[in-house]
């Protein structure tokens, strides 16, 4: 007998579509959307999207970002240097503001940038009025963004969304798969895509379709490893 080990295959991640017309449209993000696609008549030059990890933000300012041209930067990645190689009018998408505090190189260079009156779009997860900044002037400046909140998930959001993540994996799956899996799981866009990503490669290491067999087993696993 061989003593080499068996290969499991793995599951190709598969890069995200965020391309505006792939964003799922519900209750809970409409205003956002339509603000995102009110550019370039914003009433004012900056806004902000928040919502929970996996609620559209990095989805919507990378459409928005492609349709207005904009940079798309991390919050805690700016400073001097950066501000430096940044053109006056040049449409900036800044994100997770309120991932982390930022430092002070960042908060003095992202209040610079609201100064110049940059076309800007932030996201964070909470609302920009509780985002922190030590710059009284940048605090300030947060509060008076115009905000938008993602992510209030009915059945019909959640399947929709189930079903993209399957077929951005070139994945077919059945009505009933779909269903449970919005019953079963946290009601949250990660513990949909995190639950997609273990089918498929729960899928792929097995040589079989995604059933509502299988997913009914990834369940049972699920429920006796938190019990």
């Amino acid at each position: 007998m061989s003593d080499v080990p068996r290969q499991i295959p793995l599951p190709l991640e598969t890069p995200p579509n965020f391309v505006r017309e792939e964003f799922i449209v519900g209750p809970g993000n409409s205003a956002a959307v339509g603000f995102v696609d009110s550019w370039p008549a914003w009433p004012q030059p900056a806004g902000a999207l928040y919502g929970p990890a996996g609620s559209g933000k990095s989805h919507l300012a990378s459409a928005w970002a492609a349709r207005a041209g904009a940079q798309l930067l991390e919050a805690e990645s700016l400073d001097h240097a950066v501000l430096e190689h940044i053109a006056p009018g040049q449409p900036l998408a800044v994100e997770n503001v309120d991932h982390a505090p930022l430092a002070a190189a960042a908060e003095t260079a992202l209040f610079a940038l609201m100064e110049r009156g940059q076309p800007m779009l932030f996201t964070g997860r909470e609302p920009p009025s509780v985002w922190l900044a030590v710059l009284p002037d940048l605090a300030s400046r947060f509060r008076a963004l115009l905000s938008f909140g993602l992510w209030a998930p009915d059945d019909a959001l959640l399947e929709a969304l189930a079903r993209k993540l399957f077929a951005d994996r070139q994945l077919s799956a059945p009505d009933s798969v779909v269903t449970q899996m919005v019953r079963a799981l946290e009601r949250s866009p990660a513990a949909l895509r995190d639950f997609v990503a273990r089918a498929d490669g729960a899928a792929l290491a097995a040589k079989r379709p995604i059933t509502l067999g299988l997913i009914r087993e990834l369940l049972a696993k699920d429920a006796h490893t938190s019990s």
